[in-house]
Order: structure tokens, then C-alpha cells, then sequence
């Protein structure tokens, strides 16, 4: 009886420490504006790099990492194609690379498992899987895109055969819920980041904290020389002079702090990750206490059985049916996925099954773009219809690319092998994450700006290279006896070429010397953690500072 009243007392608290995990990516989020958000409004500001459609996916990837906010990427490109000073074909790549810039989240979640091997090994599979989607998806269909204009004809066929007219937004659940305590910490005033990326010189000294919440017109009539003047006749004219005035102040933590926008985010961010921390390590230490024993195999039964033959084709198009429903109702696939990277992790969700759910809350997201669309004011709303059916199709291209047929789910593939990558080096997770979402966009931007001369002159070989290792790759596991004897290993290379062996004796060699000179020249002291942590936390660390 008391064992099942402490049961009753844990699912409370489960809810708790999930209300407290979704705040926690919302203070994220404004913690990576705050930081970042000018740059983003920068980079958005020369609109005739972003027609170079490879510079434009790079932006849309670095301006979504940093914002951690799909939807505030979005509403910068929807301004930028309802000012006219982009057009939609040109836009397409960004919001390509706002696809793939939001699932960093995911992969950011992911890291705070990393203290059990096998837990980190399914909950990072779980969240690179949407990492593999998009950047599949993105090799296919940006060219495709370059070469027809498919996504963007599409939707523009779509606008024009509907009698578009501006409605009232959907409410947001989740915000509804979250909002009363993340308002109280931090309140943003996202115009800036948008009138930056418009060129509004005026607006780069406005600070991105929210100081007033209401604010009142006021009209003054005017008819004197000194404030009206004369025209051409010389008769006076009578003018209303409109001002604003602000009349309440908001109420948040940082609203009279007059520190910086840096200082704040970095704050903010620091603080964030420290109570996502929290609240994700007792989320599964819960679920490990709610799901074991016989509870666990009815639940894992129930979320990762198939329908019986012939319909078990079915089962995953369900998931995706519920990825899109759930998605849908909370109006954020960060949040839905992220709070689905512990289930994978303690082996609740399967990696077959998150992948269906995963692409469904990628449908949702784009069904809750196109409602916000629709609440646009009049002279926005093509372009942000258009916007948001671009991040539809795109989507559903991907999902005809890589879901029907089994053979073509690369992504379970492909998140699997870094999941057994990550397991044996841990810090791979870290290297891995800045790489993706920082290293290779911030130099493939650079390269891009050089022109298409550049582009080709040091793409074409990378990816000839990239192919040939594929297929080596591919020979060697499957028909070994069909390649030359030198080919059937990468032996004949230096182990640093083929093998993370040497890069990781060298992380571990350094960072033992970086954090315990003394016992590294002490033979009698033994260093007592598991190196592969100590790394992967002082990487994160770094990379966070």
C-alpha cells in the first residue's frame, strides 16, 4: 500500500519537473536571442548574399542556432519577402537551414545524459535522427529547388488558389501554461531582431530586454510656426502630432538591471542549462523508478509493437499521425522531441518508433506555422503563407524521400552508428555538435561568399572523395572479394585517418594535464572518473562560454 501511494506521489512530481523542463527551453531560448539575436538580424541584413541559395542555408542554420527559435527565423524572412527585399525562391534555402538549425535542442537535450553509457548511446540516436532527416533531406532537395523552383512554385500555386483573408491567431497551450513564470524571469522584445535584419540603423543601440509593457498614443494639435510651419502660400497649417508614451513598466527579473544584452543572455543561458539539467536527470530517475518491471515491457509493448499482418505497415504512419497531433497541440516540435530524447534514452520509445514520431512533429510544427500565417496582418499575409507552405512541402518531400520504403530510412541508419559512436567516445557528442551546427556552416557561408567558382573548385573534390569512402565503405562490409587487396581495410592509412583512437588518447592526455597536473605526475595517484566525462563536460562548458 505505501509502495503505491509513493507511486501515486511520483507522477506529480514527474509533471513538475516537466513543467519545469519546458520553462527552462523557453529561458534557453531567450538566453541564445538575448546573446545572439543582433548578429542573427545582421546576417539577415545583406540580402544579396543571401540569393547564393548554399549562403542562404548556412544562414537560416546559424541565425536558428542562434536564437534557439525556429518561428523568430521564420517572422525575419516572412518580414524580409513582404518588404520585397527577398524573394521567396531565395528564401526557400533559409527556411531549409531553419529546419535543420532547430534541431540542435534535441542534441543539446541528449548531452545531459551522458552519464550512463547506454542511456546516452539510444537518447543521442533519438536526437540525431532528426539532425540525419534534414540534412538528407536538404542534399536532395536544395539542388532540386535551384534547378525548378518546386518547393516554392508549389506554394505559390497553393496561395493563389485560395481567397486568402487574415484571421485571428491560434491560441498557444503551451505558452499559456509557461508564460506566467518565464515573464517573470525575462521578457523579449523581438521587433528588434527583425527591424535589424530590415536595416533599421536606428534600432542597433535598443536593448533586446523588454522594459515597457503598454504604452498610450497621444495627440497634440498643433498650429504654430515653430511646430507646424507654413506652406507654399503662407497660410497656417493645423497638424495632430502623434507620440508615444509609456505608461507601465513590465515585471521581470532584468527589467531594471541595466546590464547588457550579453550579460543577461549569458545569465540566462548558464542558469537555463543548469536547471534543464536538474529537471532532465530527475525526469529519468523518476521514469526509471514509475517504468520498471512488468509496467515497462506493457508500456514498451504497447508504444513499439506493430499492427499484426498485413497492417503493419500501418503502425508507423500512426505515430506520425500522434507526432503531428501532440506537436500540434503544444505548438513547439523542440519541446515534443526534446521531451522525447529521455524516453528513447531509458529505452522506453524505440529508435524505430521515435523516428515516425519525430517526422510527424515535423509536419505538426509547419500546420502551426501556417495558422500563424493566416493571423498575419494583410499586407504580410501571401508572403507568410507562401513561407510557411514552402516549410510544409518541404517536409512531406522529405518524409516521400525517406519513410515509405524500409530500405530508405538512412536516418534510423545513420543515428544508430553515431549512437555507437558516441557511447565509446563521448566527447565525439561535443565535437559533433559544434561541428554541425557551427564549424561546417560558419565555413561553408565563408567559402560561399567567394562565389560559385570557389564553391565548385573546393566542393566537387569533397564530395567525390565523400562518395568513393561511401562506397568503399560499403564494399568492405557487404563484398570484400570485390574490392583490391589494399582497399578491403583502411589499414594502409595512418591510424589518425581511419581511427578517433589517436584524438582520443590525445582529448584525454589533455585534458588530465588541464585539470590535474599534480596527479598526472604523481605515479602513485590514480585519476578516479571516467576520462570520457571529464571531457565531455569541460568541452560543453567551453563551448557554452
Amino acid at each position: 500500500m505505501s509502495s503505491l501511494f509513493i507511486s501515486l506521489l511520483r507522477i506529480p512530481l514527474l509533471l513538475l519537473l516537466l513543467y519545469g523542463f519546458v520553462c527552462s527551453l523557453d529561458i534557453l531560448s531567450s538566453a541564445f536571442q538575448l546573446a545572439g539575436g543582433k548578429v542573427a538580424g545582421d546576417i539577415f541584413q545583406d540580402n544579396a548574399i543571401l540569393s547564393n541559395p548554399v549562403a542562404g542555408l548556412m544562414v537560416g542554420i546559424l541565425v536558428t542556432v542562434l536564437v534557439q527559435s525556429s518561428s523568430t527565423s521564420t517572422s525575419i524572412i516572412v518580414s524580409l519577402v513582404s518588404s520585397g527585399l527577398l524573394e521567396v525562391k531565395s528564401a526557400v534555402p533559409i527556411i531549409m537551414g531553419s529546419n535543420i538549425g532547430t534541431s540542435v535542442t534535441n542534441t543539446i537535450v541528449a548531452l545531459m545524459q551522458a552519464g550512463e553509457r547506454n542511456e546516452f548511446k539510444r537518447a543521442f540516436a533519438g536526437a540525431t535522427i532528426h539532425d540525419c532527416f534534414n540534412w538528407l533531406s536538404v542534399l536532395v532537395l536544395l539542388p532540386l529547388e535551384v534547378a525548378s523552383g518546386l518547393v516554392s512554385y508549389l506554394a505559390k500555386v497553393t496561395v493563389s488558389s485560395f481567397q486568402l483573408h487574415s484571421g485571428q491567431e491560434a491560441p498557444e497551450l503551451l505558452k499559456t501554461l509557461t508564460e506566467p513564470l518565464t515573464r517573470l524571469i525575462i521578457q523579449l522584445d523581438k521587433s528588434v531582431i527583425t527591424a535589424i535584419a530590415l536595416g533599421d540603423e536606428s534600432m542597433r543601440n535598443h536593448s533586446l530586454v523588454k522594459v515597457w509593457c503598454k504604452s498610450s498614443t497621444a495627440t497634440q494639435n498643433c498650429s504654430s510656426e515653430l511646430h507646424c510651419g507654413k506652406d507654399s502660400d503662407l497660410t497656417w497649417i493645423t497638424q495632430n502630432i502623434s507620440s508615444q508614451i509609456n505608461t507601465e513598466k513590465c515585471r521581470h527579473l532584468f527589467v531594471d538591471s541595466g546590464l547588457s544584452d550579453l550579460a543577461v543572455g549569458l545569465i540566462l543561458l548558464a542558469s537555463s542549462l543548469m536547471v534543464l539539467c536538474t529537471c532532465l536527470l530527475l525526469i529519468v530517475k523518476v521514469l526509471n523508478s514509475l517504468l520498471k518491471g512488468q509496467v515497462a515491457k506493457v508500456i514498451q509493448r504497447v508504444i513499439n509493437t506493430d499492427f499484426p499482418f498485413p497492417f503493419g505497415w500501418l503502425s508507423g504512419y500512426l505515430a506520425m499521425l500522434m507526432g503531428a497531433g501532440m506537436t500540434f497541440i503544444i505548438q513547439s516540435s523542440s519541446v515534443f522531441t526534446s521531451a522525447m530524447t529521455p524516453l528513447i534514452g531509458i529505452g522506453v520509445i524505440s529508435l524505430n518508433r521515435a523516428y515516425p514520431l519525430t517526422l510527424g512533429s515535423n509536419i505538426g510544427t509547419t500546420t502551426t506555422a501556417i495558422l500563424a500565417a493566416l493571423a498575419s496582418p494583410r499586407e504580410k499575409l501571401p508572403a507568410a503563407c507562401q513561407i510557411a507552405l514552402c516549410h510544409f512541402y518541404f517536409n512531406i518531400f522529405g518524409i516521400l524521400l525517406w519513410y515509405p520504403v524500409p530500405f530508405t530510412r538512412l536516418p534510423i541508419r545513420m543515428a544508430s552508428a553515431l549512437g555507437e559512436r558516441t557511447a565509446k567516445y563521448r566527447w565525439f557528442a561535443v565535437l559533433y555538435l559544434l561541428v554541425c551546427f557551427l564549424v561546417l556552416p560558419c565555413l561553408v557561408f565563408g567559402i560561399s561568399l567567394a562565389g560559385w567558382q570557389a564553391m565548385v573548385g573546393m566542393g566537387a573534390p569533397f564530395a567525390a572523395l565523400t562518395i568513393f569512402v561511401l562506397l568503399v565503405n560499403l564494399m568492405q562490409s557487404h563484398s570484400p572479394t570485390h574490392l583490391p587487396k589494399t582497399l578491403r581495410s583502411w589499414d594502409f592509412l595512418p591510424q589518425w585517418m581511419h581511427s578517433l583512437k589517436p584524438l582520443d588518447k590525445l582529448i584525454t592526455k589533455t585534458t588530465a594535464l588541464c585539470c590535474s597536473p599534480a596527479r598526472l605526475n604523481d605515479p602513485d595517484s590514480t585519476v578516479s572518473h571516467d576520462p570520457s566525462e571529464v571531457i565531455l563536460l569541460i568541452c560543453f562548458f567551453k563551448a557554452v562560454h
